[in-house]
C-alpha cells in the first residue's frame, strides 16, 4: 500500500525525522533557541526556488547553449545565475492573483488553443538533455589522449626512419618498421582496453528521466483529462492523488490530507504535508507548493502549474549539474607532466647526438636516423599498459571493499584527496533513528548505540512504566517475516521515531506479545496542534487490575503541562519546583547533544467512572487529559557508524581535512561532528559560553572550529568563505542548499585542495560533479547522484572512503615504483646506441631486443608492483602536493637514469666486452671498428689474435652480444624490482610477501630463457643460445644495486629531511 511504501522509505532513505525537529518531538529547543515553527524549521539557506520572472530566461538560454554543446557560450554570468539562491512569489500571492497572472480559470482550465500557444512559447514539459559525447569520440580520446600521444609520435618516427633507410638501401633492416608496428599495436590494444573499462559513461540525464512523470490529470475546457505529462503547461489546473508523481511545480489551491515525498529534492524521507496555506517565505518550506518529480504519498489535491521543464526546481538542479564541468584528474595531469619530462629528455638527447654525429662526419640522413632512434629508445613502450592494468587491478580490489570505481583515474584521485566534504545522514551516521538516552527516577541512563552501552535498570518501576508507555502509545510495528533479522536492522511499518522506540524495546520484551496483553480500546493520533498522541488500553487480565490505563507521548513541555505528579522511586511525587528543575536540566542536556527528546506520561482511569465497556469519545474527550503522571523522557538520535570515529582519526593522521556539509540542524550536526571527531576543539560559541562573555568579545582567531548554517553562508562573500576554510581546521556547514554545497566545494578548490564530496540526493549532484572526486551512496543514493559521481560506496559508510584514500595512495606509490622500475632499463637500452655513435663500436643491443625488454620481460614485474602492500607510513603522510609531489619528478629521473640505470648499463657493457673478448676481440680493438664491421663486402676482418671474420660470422657474434646484453639487463632488473618494492622502508622490513612480484621474477627469467634457447629464435628474432657463464657477469652488479639502494634508504630513515632524502627520495 502507499502507506506501507512511505513507512519503508522512512526506514531505508535518509532519515530526516531526526533532522527536522518536527512538532511531534521537538517542542521548544533548549538553551534559549527559538521555537520550532520559527528557528527549528529550515532556514532560508534552502532558498532554491526561483524568481522566474527575472531569471528563467537566462537559465533556459544557458541550458540551450549547453544542449548545443556550445560550452564557450555559457559564460560566467550564466554559471552564476544557475548558482544563485533566487526567489519566487507564486506561493505568496492570492489564488485570484495567481489565476489572473497565468490567465487560467479554476472551473474551466485552459482551452486547447491556449495550450498550443503556451507550448509554442515555453516548449514541452521536459528537461533539456545535456550534450552527449559520441562513443567513437570516447574511443578516440583513449587511443590518442595522454600517454598514447607519445607512443604515436614514436611509431611515426619509426616509420619515417624506416622510409629513410629503405630509400638508401633496398636491403635495409626492418627493425624500425617492426618497432613502429608494435608501438601502434600497444596503443590500440591499451586504448580499447581503457575504453571498455570506462564504458559506464556519464548518464546523468538518464537518472533524471527516470524521475520524470509519465501522465497527469489536467482540467482542459471544463473536463478533467488524463494527458501526457510532457504536454502540461504553465496555468494548467491539475488534480493530484496518492501514488502520482508531481508533473510540474504546482501551487496547491485545495488539499485533503495531501502529503508528498521530497526525498529526491531535499533528502527528507518523512512525508511533507501540503495544503492551500502559505506558511513560509521560503518556497521549499511553505506547504502550498509541490515540486516537479516528487511523489504524492497520501491524500488528494488540486493545484495550478506555475513552472514546467527547465524552469522547475529539479530542472534548475539538472542545469547546474550540466553546467558544472569536471576538471582534469590529478593522474591525468601527472601523466601529462611525465610526457613532458620524457619528451624533454628524449629531444635533448636526440638533438645533442644528432649534432655530435654530424660533427663526427656522419651523413645527415644517418644523423637523422640516430636522432629518431634515440628519441624512440626513450619511449617506455610498456608503461601505458602497466599504468592501465595497475589502475584496473586497484579498481577491482576496491570493489571487493565496497568501493565501486566508475572512472579508472578516480582511483588515484582519491589518494590525492586533501579535503573530504561529507554528508552526515547515512554516511557518517547509520541512517537509523535510535534511542540514545532515557530519563527516569530523575537520572539519565544511556542506551545501546554504536558508541555506548546501555546503563538503564529494567527492574526499576519507573523504567517499567516508561517502557510500557513507549510500546503501547506507538503505532509502529515490525514488517512481516523478519524474525531472523537482527532487531536494529529490521524494517518497520511506521514513523521513524516510533520505529526507534520499538527497536529499543524488542530486546527487553517481545512487543507483539506485550501489546497483546494490553488491548487498545481508544486512540487519539498525533496532530500538530496538540503535539501529543494518546491511547487507552485494558490491563492484563491476569493482573487483577480492571482499570483502563491511559498512555501519552509527545513534545516534552506539552506532556509536562498535562501532568501534576512525577513517578519517582515507584511513587507519584507532586511535580514541584525541584522535580521540574530536574526535568529541565535533563531536557537541556539531551537537547544540547542534538538529540530529539520525547516525553511520556500515564494515568490509571478510575474503575467506577470508566468501567469495562465504557464508550470513549475521541472527538470531545470524555476522559481526563490533565492531572497525569509524568514517567520520563526518551531521546533519539541517528547514531554514528561504529567505524567512523576511527576513520576520521585516520584522516587527521593522514593530513586530510574532513568537513561536514549537511542539511541538518546546526545543533544536531555539531553533536554528531563531536561524536565522530570532526569537531574536537571548542567553537567560538563554546568559548563565549565557558567564559560567560558575549560572542562578539571572543576573537575569531581563538577557535579553529566553526559551525556555519546556510542562513549565514548565504550572506558570506567569496573572500570571507576562503578565509573560513583556510583558518579553521574543523568545520561543519549545516542547513545547506545544493547551490551552497557547490560553492563550498569551489571554495576548497580555490585554496588548492583536492576535494572529495559524498552525497546521496539529487540536491547533491552538482557538488558531486564539481568535486575532484564525487562519491555517491550505493544504498540510499539517487540514480542522479550515482551517475554524477566518480565512485559509489556500496555500503554507504564513511570508513570505506578512508579505505579508498589508502588504496589511492598505495596505487600512486606503486605507480611511482613501476615507473622507476621501467625507466631504469632505459639507460642500458639507450647507452649502447650512444656508444655505437660516439665510439664507432659494433651495436651492443638491437631494437628487437629492446622490445623484448619493454614489452616482454619488464611488463609482468612492473605490473606486479601494483600488488605491493602499503609501506608503514602511507596514512601518516600529508596529502601529496599536486604542484610539487609529482608521479615522475627530478629525483625519480635522477635515481632511475643517473644511478641505478648507469649501474645496469655498466653491467651490460661488461657482458658485451666479455663475450667479444672470449671470441677474440679485446675491448681496445672494438673502438672505431664499426664501419668495417657493418660492411657486407668485408669478409676478412681480423680480431686481436689475427683470426679473420666474415660478415655473417661477425653478425652472428653481434647477435650473441645483443642476447648477452639483454640477459644482463634481466639479471640486474631482478635487483631493481626488489629495491623498487619500497621508497623508504628496508626490503627486509617490507618482506617478500608479494606473490605476484615473486612470480614476476620467475616470469622474466623464464621469458629470457625462452627467447634465448627456443629453436628457431635465432632466425626469427636474432637471439642466440648463450653459454651459462655469460649469464654470470651481471650478478655482481645486481648485488651492487641492491646494497647501494638499501644503504640509501637507511640514510633516508636515519636522517629524515637530510641531503640524501632531499636529493633521492622520489
Amino acid at each position: 500500500t502507499p502507506r506501507r511504501f512511505v513507512c519503508l522509505r522512512g526506514v531505508l532513505a535518509r532519515n530526516a525525522a531526526m533532522t527536522d525537529y518536527k512538532a511531534l518531538d521537538a517542542g521548544p529547543m533548549p538553551m534559549g533557541l527559538a521555537p520550532p515553527d520559527e528557528e527549528i524549521k529550515r532556514t532560508d539557506s534552502y532558498r532554491l526556488a526561483t524568481q522566474f520572472s527575472e531569471t528563467s530566461a537566462k537559465v533556459s538560454q544557458a541550458r540551450e547553449k549547453i544542449a548545443k554543446g556550445d560550452k564557450g557560450a555559457v559564460n560566467k554570468r550564466d554559471a552564476i545565475d544557475l548558482k544563485k539562491e533566487i526567489e519566487m512569489d507564486e506561493h505568496k500571492i492570492t489564488v485570484e492573483e495567481l489565476t489572473a497572472r497565468h490567465e487560467t480559470d479554476l472551473e474551466v482550465g485552459l482551452t486547447e488553443a491556449e495550450v498550443e500557444r503556451r507550448l509554442a512559447r515555453d516548449g514541452l514539459n521536459v528537461l533539456t538533455p545535456p550534450p552527449t559525447t559520441p562513443e567513437w569520440v570516447k574511443l578516440l580520446s583513449n587511443l590518442f589522449g595522454g600517454f598514447s600521444t607519445l607512443l604515436w609520435v614514436g611509431a611515426i618516427l619509426c616509420f619515417i626512419a624506416y622510409g629513410i633507410q629503405t630509400s638508401q638501401d633496398d636491403d635495409a633492416p626492418g627493425d624500425n618498421l617492426y618497432l613502429g608496428i608494435v608501438l601502434v599495436l600497444v596503443v590500440v590494444i591499451t586504448g580499447i582496453f581503457s575504453y571498455y573499462q570506462e564504458a559506464s559513461s556519464n548518464k546523468v540525464m538518464e537518472g533524471f528521466k527516470k524521475m520524470v512523470p509519465k501522465e497527469a490529470t489536467a482540467l482542459r475546457g471544463g473536463t478533467m483529462r488524463t494527458i501526457d505529462a510532457t504536454g502540461i503547461v504553465i496555468g494548467d489546473v491539475i488534480a493530484l492523488k496518492f501514488g502520482d508523481s508531481i508533473p510540474a511545480d504546482v501551487r496547491i489551491i485545495k488539499a485533503s490530507g495531501f502529503k508528498v515525498d521530497n526525498s529526491s529534492l531535499t533528502g527528507e524521507s518523512e512525508p511533507q504535508t501540503r495544503s492551500a496555506e502559505f506558511t513560509h517565505d521560503n518556497p521549499l518550506e511553505t506547504r502550498n507548493i509541490a515540486f516537479y518529480s516528487t511523489n504524492a504519498v497520501e491524500g488528494t489535491a488540486t493545484g495550478i502549474v506555475i513552472n514546467t521543464g527547465d524552469r522547475t526546481v529539479i530542472g534548475r538542479i539538472a542545469g547546474l549539474v550540466n553546467q558544472t564541468q569536471n576538471d582534469e584528474t590529478p593522474i591525468a595531469k601527472e601523466i601529462e607532466h611525465f610526457i613532458h619530462i620524457i619528451t624533454g629528455v628524449a629531444v635533448v638527447l636526440g638533438v645533442s647526438f644528432f649534432i655530435i654525429a654530424f660533427a663526427l662526419g656522419y651523413h645527415w640522413l644517418d644523423a637523422v636516423i640516430f636522432l629518431i632512434g634515440i628519441i624512440v629508445a626513450n619511449v617506455p613502450e610498456g608503461l601505458l599498459a602497466t599504468v592501465t592494468v595497475a589502475l584496473t587491478l586497484t579498481a577491482k580490489r576496491m570493489a571487493t571493499k565496497n568501493c565501486l570505481v566508475k572512472n579508472l583515474e578516480a582511483v588515484e584521485t582519491l589518494g590525492s584527496t586533501s579535503t573530504i566534504c561529507s554528508d552526515k545522514t547515512g554516511t557518517l551516521t547509520q541512517n537509523r533513528m535510535t534511542v540514545a538516552h532515557v530519563w527516569y527516577d530523575t537520572e539519565v541512563a544511556t542506551c545501546d548505540t554504536s558508541v555506548s552501552k546501555g546503563s538503564y535498570d529494567v527492574k526499576s518501576k519507573a523504567f517499567d512504566s516508561l517502557f510500557r508507555t513507549g510500546v503501547l502509545c506507538n503505532r509502529a510495528e515490525f514488517d512481516f517475516g523478519q524474525e531472523d533479522v537482527p532487531v536494529l536492522e529490521r524494517l518497520c511499518i511506521g514513523d521513524a521515531s516510533e520505529s526507534a522506540l520499538i527497536k529499543f524495546a524488542q530486546p527487553i520484551q517481545d512487543i507483539t506479545a506485550y501489546r497483546a496483553r494490553y488491548p487498545k480500546v481508544a486512540e487519539i493520533p498525533f496532530n500538530s496542534t496538540n503535539k501529543y498522541q494518546v491511547s487507552i488500553h485494558e490491563q492484563p487480565a491476569d493482573g487483577g487490575d480492571n482499570r483502563y490505563i491511559l498512555v501519552m507521548k509527545g513534545a516534552p513541555e506539552r506532556i509536562l503541562d498535562r501532568c501534576s505528579t512525577l513517578l519517582k522511586d515507584g511513587e507519584n511525587k507532586p511535580l514541584g519546583e525541584e522535580l521540574q528543575q530536574a526535568y529541565q536540566d535533563a531536557y537541556d542536556t539531551l537537547g544540547g547533544m542534538g538529540e530529539r527528546v520525547l516525553g511520556f506520561c500515564h494515568y490509571y482511569l478510575p474503575e467506577k467512572e470508566f468501567p469495562r465497556g465504557f464508550k470513549f469519545d475521541l472527538d470531545n474527550p470524555n476522559f481526563p487529559l490533565t492531572g497525569l503522571t509524568f514517567v520520563g523522557l526518551m531521546s533519539l538520535i541517528d547514531p554514528p557508524r561504529e567505524a567512523v570515529p576511527d576513520a576520521v582519526q585516520k584522516c587527521r593522521e593522514a593530513g586530510i581535512k574532513v568537513i561536514m556539509v549537511t542539511g541538518d540542524h546546526p545543533i544536531t550536526a555539531k553533536a554528531i561532528a563531536q561524536k565522530v571527531g570532526i569537531i574536537a576543539q571548542e567553537t567560538r560559541e563554546d568559548i563565549a559560553k565557558r567564559l560567560g562573555k558575549p560572542i562578539e568579545q571572543v576573537d575569531k582567531s581563538e577557535s579553529r572550529a566553526i559551525v556555519i548554517n546556510g542562513g549565514q553562508l548565504k550572506d558570506i562573500e567569496e573572500k570571507e568563505l576562503d578565509d573560513i576554510l583556510f583558518h579553521h581546521d574543523e568545520i561543519v556547514f549545516a542547513r545547506t542548499s545544493p547551490q551552497q554545497k557547490l560553492i563550498i566545494v569551489e571554495g576548497c578548490q580555490r585554496g588548492g585542495a583536492v576535494v572529495a564530496v559524498t552525497g546521496d540526493g539529487v540536491n547533491d549532484s552538482p557538488a558531486l560533479k564539481k568535486a575532484d572526486i564525487g562519491v555517491a551512496m550505493g544504498i540510499s543514493g539517487s540514480d542522479v547522484s550515482k551517475e554524477a559521481a566518480d565512485m559509489i560506496l556500496l555500503d554507504d559508510n564513511f570508513a570505506t572512503i578512508v579505505t579508498g584514500v589508502e588504496e589511492g595512495r598505495i596505487i600512486f606509490d606503486n605507480l611511482k615504483k613501476s615507473i622507476a622500475y621501467t625507466l631504469t632499463s632505459n639507460i642500458p637500452e639507450i647507452s649502447p646506441f650512444l656508444m655505437f655513435i660516439l665510439f664507432d663500436i659494433p651495436l651492443p643491443l638491437g631494437t628487437i631486443t629492446i622490445l623484448f625488454i619493454d614489452l616482454g620481460t619488464d611488463m609482468v614485474p612492473a605490473i606486479s608492483l601494483a600488488y605491493e602492500k602499503a609501506e608503514s607510513d602511507i596514512m601518516k603522510r600529508k596529502p601529496r602536493n599536486p604542484l610539487t609531489d609529482n608521479l615522475v619528478n627530478e629525483r625519480l629521473i635522477g635515481i632511475a637514469y643517473g644511478q641505478i640505470g648507469v649501474m645496469q648499463a655498466l653491467a651490460g657493457f661488461f657482458t658485451y666486452f666479455v663475450i667479444h673478448g672470449e671470441n677474440g676481440f679485446k675491448p681496445s680493438e672494438l673502438f672505431g671498428i664499426r664501419t668495417d664491421w657493418d660492411d657486407e663486402s668485408v669478409h676478412n676482418l681480423e680480431d686481436s689474435y689475427g683470426q679473420q671474420w666474415t660478415f655473417d660470422q661477425r653478425k652472428t657474434l653481434e647477435y650473441f652480444t645483443h642476447t648477452g646484453f639483454f640477459v644482463t639487463i634481466v639479471v640486474v632488473q631482478w635487483a631493481d624490482l626488489i629495491v623498487c618494492k619500497t621508497r623508504r622502508n628496508s626490503v627486509f622490513t617490507q618482506g617478500m610477501k608479494n606473490k605476484h612480484l615473486i612470480f614476476g621474477l620467475f616470469f622474466e627469467t623464464a621469458l629470457a630463457c625462452f627467447f634465448c634457447y627456443t629453436p628457431g629464435m635465432s632466425t626469427v628474432l636474432r637471439t642466440q643460445p648463450l653459454l651459462f657463464r655469460w649469464w654470470l657477469p651481471g650478478l655482481p652488479f645486481s648485488l651492487l644495486i641492491f646494497v647501494y639502494d638499501e644503504i640509501r634508504k637507511w640514510i633516508i630513515r636515519s636522517r629524515p629531511g637530510g641531503w640524501v632524502e632531499r636529493e633521492t627520495y622520489y
